[in-house]
């Protein structure tokens, strides 16, 4: 989750504006916002004090009020490492290493998906050049005078997209897993006051889901999930790493119907394996859903002078509301230090 809750001119908005300034006034003094020297936060090559903007760029995400409620709690200094990109899922990009590789035909499923990738593109750049001379031509037309059929295109490129295809495969996992080494043996590097007294990797927050509707492994999810904990604890040395899992939560007030309904319940399924009580807790992120920029979104094109001041994104990215984004936030940290306690 990167996070996409606006800033300008949303937040902005909202930390003056009578209906939400209580809410975000811990955030903000004598007109600028606050950066916390207590909580460091190291987001792939952004890094400094916690304060706003480390979610998207131009943009808050969980981690800002994550990081504000354990800040305010725990009396030792606080580092977020977050490593987050938009657009994965745990099923191809941060597929866990004791999941293994997809079915032989679920890779080649991929592979002739890029072929056909390829092939649109070769047709859509003929159509294009043939419209020139004959406006009326269609696509269908175009198409057959294209240079390289689908077969030829699999026969050139299969052996490259394979190989493509199983590298993919928990790639992002591996950035993920390296990312939190180079950060924890440059902290001197990375944050000029550590005084070298040392770390505890203490918790480990995990929150997305969408695009695991998408590609075919819904039906995986549980699994997946029960091998990233566990493979993430063996890789950090941590057998017990307390877990917070947020549950993909874009269904809103809605009730959640087809593969997010299947991905929410792998989630929320994290509370019933018995290895992880006590350690991991999944839990509903759609009751903090953003009632008043969920009632403008509908209209937002027709009043995005008003829209601004709500919201700032689509539904996917959950509105881009600040303050369903602050909720989730203090959500995870309140839940995290329950864990940290009881772990």
């Amino acid at each position: 989750m990167e996070g996409k809750g606006g800033i300008d001119p949303l937040l902005n908005h909202q930390i003056q504006a009578p209906e939400t300034r209580d809410f975000f006034a811990h955030l903000h003094r004598n007109g600028k916002y606050i950066e916390r020297d207590d909580v460091w936060i190291d987001y792939l090559g952004r890094r400094g004090n916690l304060t706003v903007g480390y979610g998207s760029p131009g943009k808050i995400g969980p981690e800002l009020e994550f990081g504000n409620t354990m800040g305010d709690v725990l009396a030792e200094q606080v580092l977020l490492i977050k490593t987050a990109w938009g657009g994965k899922s745990i099923g191809r990009d941060f597929r866990p290493p004791s999941a293994g590789l997809p079915t032989k035909e679920k890779i080649d499923e991929f592979v002739m998906s890029m072929v056909k990738r390829d092939h649109n593109n070769w047709v859509k750049q003929k159509w294009n050049q043939l419209k020139k001379e004959d406006p009326k031509i269609s696509k269908k037309e175009a198409e057959a005078q294209v240079e390289k059929s689908i077969d030829e295109i699999l026969k050139e490129k299969s052996d490259q997209y394979r190989k493509e295809v199983i590298e993919s495969h928990g790639h992002y996992y591996r950035l993920m897993v390296k990312e939190v080494e180079d950060c924890l043996s440059n902290l001197k590097i990375r944050f000029p006051t550590y005084e070298g007294q040392g770390y505890e990797i203490s918790g480990f927050v995990w929150f997305q889901g969408w695009n695991d509707m998408y590609n075919g492994f819904e039906d995986e999810y549980a699994q997946n999930m029960k091998n990233f904990i566990r493979d993430i604890r063996k890789d950090l040395g941590l057998p017990r790493l307390s877990f917070v899992i947020g549950i993909m939560g874009q269904n809103g007030f809605k009730e959640a119907t087809g593969n997010m309904a299947i991905v929410k319940a792998a989630q929320a399924s994290m509370n019933e394996v018995e290895e992880f009580r006590g350690n991991v807790r999944a839990i509903p992120t759609d009751v903090y859903w953003d009632k008043k920029a969920d009632q403008a979104y509908p209209t937002w094109r027709d009043n995005f002078e008003e829209w601004k001041k709500i919201g700032s994104d689509r539904p996917y990215h959950y509105l881009g509301s600040t303050i369903f984004f602050s909720r989730v936030g203090r959500a995870f940290g309140g839940d995290m230090l329950k864990l940290l306690t009881n772990n």
